[in-house]
């Protein structure tokens, strides 16, 4: 088996981007997930549509779905990819207490989507406590973490729960 390595490190040691040329355009998908925890009164002032900035959720996952959009310009070495879907997800926890993004992008092409799935759930979870912040400064992002990955020559990922 051969040693894992990194593949934006070019052979001499600096920083450098893959060449997909020669991939073979497969159907892949990603989902990511992350959360945003915070007192149980800024979720209810969340949920009950009285945040000072307004709807936090949509606002959110419009936000998320831009995001997935822009990853190339906010990650130096990503390709620029035609998306074909991106979805976000956002839903209460009371058990947390706090709101969980989830996050999809999809694509036919030559490179894989996670980190469009990664940004759009990171993005999502910032707008969350940005329009929130004058509520509750002690909210807390964590959970940023890729769930899943279908398609291209690595394969198919699905993240072991039981390994947290």
């Amino acid at each position: 088996m051969t040693a894992p390595s990194l593949t934006h490190i070019g052979a001499d040691g600096k920083a450098d981007m893959v060449d997909v040329g020669d991939k073979a355009e497969t159907v892949r998908v990603a989902v990511a997930e992350g959360y945003v925890r915070m007192r149980p009164e800024t979720l209810g002032l969340i949920l009950t549509g009285n945040a000072k900035k307004g709807d936090v959720i949509a606002t959110a996952r419009l936000a998320g779905i831009m995001a997935a959009k822009q990853t190339a310009n906010l990650i130096p070495l990503c390709h620029p990819l035609m998306l074909s879907k991106v979805s976000v997800e956002i839903t209460a926890d009371d058990a947390l207490p706090g709101l969980r993004v989830k996050t999809m992008a999809k694509l036919t092409g030559r490179t894989g989507v996670e980190m469009e799935a990664l940004t759009a759930a990171s993005v999502a979870c910032l707008t969350i406590y940005d329009m929130a912040k004058a509520a509750d400064r002690e909210m807390e992002i964590g959970g940023i973490r890729l769930v899943q990955k279908s398609g291209g020559r690595s394969g198919d990922y699905v993240r072991d729960e039981r390994q947290g």
